[in-house]
């Protein structure tokens, strides 16, 4: 069992039509045929969406995609039509609201890896190999890899998993052609943004991107890009391969949940309970400071 702790109500705003409630973000479209994203305070782990929110977490990680789209906006377009909020929106969703272009979105996660953890690492450790991708013997927790690799995952619905899959079974659903320039794609984009941290003190392990195809068939970046809620961001001087890396997301949680302190067994079928108010300050923290480190802007 998986899913919302307590499922919100979507927001009626008069010329707005609501398309869905995601995790993390709700989506309705406007009288123009475009897409209005809203990022929440929401956070997920362990496929539950919790409880409480995160103060300014929709806040912070729309500034910083925005940031990011602004960086790679000559490699690749971006969906980003307008800021401005909607005619009627309410107050709160000034800086969360995103009016984009209306996309036929491609449906595969992108994953780039340039270090190996999490999921890559479980997969590595039982095949020495990333989504079909074989790497060297002797990588351990956190050890950069040779080069960049294209680790794709099926798109899932709240409550459900990601699935890793193969480029090959990438190719074979979406066809050739597109799982080539996907994979281009992936990997450009996380190299120009890898080097970026890297220059700001911050490695980038590995993110997800999401790609739409216009009226046109160009490839267009879509989604969030390059926060903390799609990537792993290591302070680089306190990177040490062979042991968990400390990072900017929401690792906070995952740890708290997975605690005695916490109380809950995550292979029931319980809902998780509601975050301390440490957790949630020190989580909020950890994306201001994200935001504040990649940009050099302070947040406020």
């Amino acid at each position: 069992m998986s899913g919302f702790v307590t499922k919100p109500e979507p927001v009626e705003v008069p010329g707005l039509v609501h398309v869905h409630t995601g995790k993390v973000r709700d989506l309705y479209t406007d009288g123009d045929g475009n897409l209005v994203m809203v990022a929440s305070n929401r956070v997920s782990a362990f496929d539950w969406v919790l409880d409480p929110e995160i103060p300014d977490k929709g806040r912070i990680l729309t500034a910083l995609s925005l940031w990011w789209f602004e960086l790679l906006a000559d490699l690749y377009p971006n969906h980003v039509v307008s800021t401005d909020l909607p005619a009627g929106a309410p107050d709160d969703w000034a800086g969360r609201a995103i009016v984009c272009r209306r996309l036929e979105m491609v449906p595969v996660e992108c994953v780039a890896r340039g270090y190996l953890a999490g999921s890559g690492l479980e997969e590595y450790a039982a095949t020495r190999s990333v989504c079909g991708v074989t790497l060297p013997e002797g990588l351990v927790d956190g050890s950069e890899l040779p080069a960049p690799i294209f680790t794709p995952t099926t798109k899932a619905e709240v409550g459900e998993h990601d699935e890793a899959v193969t480029y090959e079974q990438v190719a074979a659903q979406v066809g050739a052609e597109l799982a080539a320039n996907l994979r281009q794609a992936t990997l450009a984009v996380y190299t120009r943004a890898r080097d970026i941290a890297r220059d700001r003190g911050i490695i980038l392990a590995d993110t997800k991107f999401e790609f739409g195809l216009d009226a046109s068939g160009e490839l267009v970046l879509a989604d969030e890009v390059l926060t903390p809620d799609s990537s792993r961001f290591w302070p680089a001087d306190q990177w040490r391969p062979g042991q968990s890396q400390p990072s900017f997301d929401k690792q906070i949680v995952r740890d708290w949940l997975a605690s005695p302190e916490s109380g809950w067994d995550r292979r029931s079928e319980v809902p998780p309970p509601p975050l301390s108010e440490a957790v949630v300050e020190r989580t909020r923290a950890k994306y201001a400071e994200a935001y504040e480190l990649l940009t050099g802007r302070r947040w406020s």
